[in-house]
């Protein structure tokens, strides 16, 4: 994050579990600004982001029934009544606090008069919840003697939910940038989903893993439907598929069709499947663009071609499918590996 962040104030509330009746406590008064904290709270809110996967807030009726898009709109206008409109955005989250398993935790707002985005200089407005505590020990030297005690406390690298406005491209929902490192599950949705209400801007990150993703559930889902294939041919598939996007730097998909899919019938088959999958997802992934290697290092985590037999082993397939056959005789199914030494 560069340096010209500077971070000028700060408003923090405790938004708990409205399921659970667990309470929203406004603060009266906004955090007093003292140089060397406002210092260490900006490196704490600006460490997660990356600045590569970028957004617009949203919503599919207008933009009017954002709530955190109306609110921040507001705060840059008047910037001066940052804490009166922390106390809405505070409000606003308790109230998509519904889901029984969302914990309750500090919920800050902050504003920064300087800040920076693809080069254009902006002010900005950070939204950050912390959900998970730190158990430490606290000691103190009372003249000659110690005193140990056991607190527990925010950790500097644990900022749970995170988001940066920037003001610019207000038209089309102010360019966000969103962390959420406990979005594993569907009520850790409600930061991103309920709260923000936002969506991916279609740049090069998004092409890269939307289109890498769409590959993947056509080899995992629609292939194994419409062709006769096994694990090996749908592991090759990912392999040269992962080898296009770290060789190249421009998607084509021509170029794609003819090194990848090859075959007409295959190529007939994920057209199909890519029209679907658009309209699903109400979005259109273009034909070229240049590759994001923050995307594909991304996806690397989920191209892994695996091929699990029963409980016992685990194989992993990352190229020359001629080296891999699979067969069957009277013992069952098995496969043959051929390699040239052991590692």
């Amino acid at each position: 994050m560069e340096n010209i962040f500077r971070l000028d104030q700060l408003s923090v509330h405790y938004v708990g579990n409205k399921h659970k009746d667990e309470s929203l406590i406004l603060s009266d008064t906004p955090i007093l600004h003292e140089e060397e904290l406002f210092s260490q709270l900006s490196a704490f809110f600006l460490k997660p982001f990356k600045r590569e996967e970028l957004f617009h807030l949203f919503h599919e009726n207008s933009l009017e029934f954002n709530e955190v898009h109306q609110i921040t709109k507001a705060i840059f206008s008047e910037p001066e009544k940052l804490h009166l409109y922390a106390r809405d955005l505070a409000t606003h989250l308790y109230q998509n606090c519904a889901h029984p398993k969302i914990k309750g935790g500090e919920f800050f707002v902050a504003y920064f008069p300087k800040a920076s985005i693809l080069g254009e200089d902006c002010a900005a407005i950070g939204l950050f919840k912390t959900e998970n505590k730190e158990t430490f020990f606290q000691v103190e030297n009372q003249e000659h003697d110690f005193n140990i005690s056991v607190q527990k406390g925010i950790y500097f690298n644990k900022l749970d939910k995170a988001c940066l406005i920037y003001n610019t491209q207000e038209e089309n929902g102010f360019l966000t940038e969103v962390v959420d490192k406990t979005n594993q599950n569907m009520e850790a949705l409600y930061w991103v989903d309920d709260f923000l209400q936002v969506r991916p801007c279609e740049n090069s990150y998004f092409s890269t893993e939307s289109t890498m993703t769409l590959y993947k559930n056509f080899v995992d889902e629609r292939l194994p439907e419409e062709f006769d294939v096994n694990k090996i041919d749908q592991a090759d598939l990912l392999n040269k598929s992962m080898d296009f996007f770290n060789e190249n730097e421009v998607f084509e998909s021509k170029l794609f069709h003819q090194q990848v899919l090859q075959q007409p019938e295959l190529i007939e088959s994920f057209e199909a499947y890519k029209l679907e999958y658009e309209s699903d997802r109400n979005i259109t992934l273009q034909e070229n663009f240049g590759i994001h290697p923050s995307a594909v290092k991304k996806q690397k985590r989920v191209y892994k071609s695996v091929i699990k037999l029963d409980k016992n082993f685990h194989i992993y397939v990352h190229g020359d499918r001629s080296k891999i056959i699979k067969d069957e005789d009277s013992q069952g199914k098995f496969y043959k590996i051929y390699f040239q030494e052991e590692n």
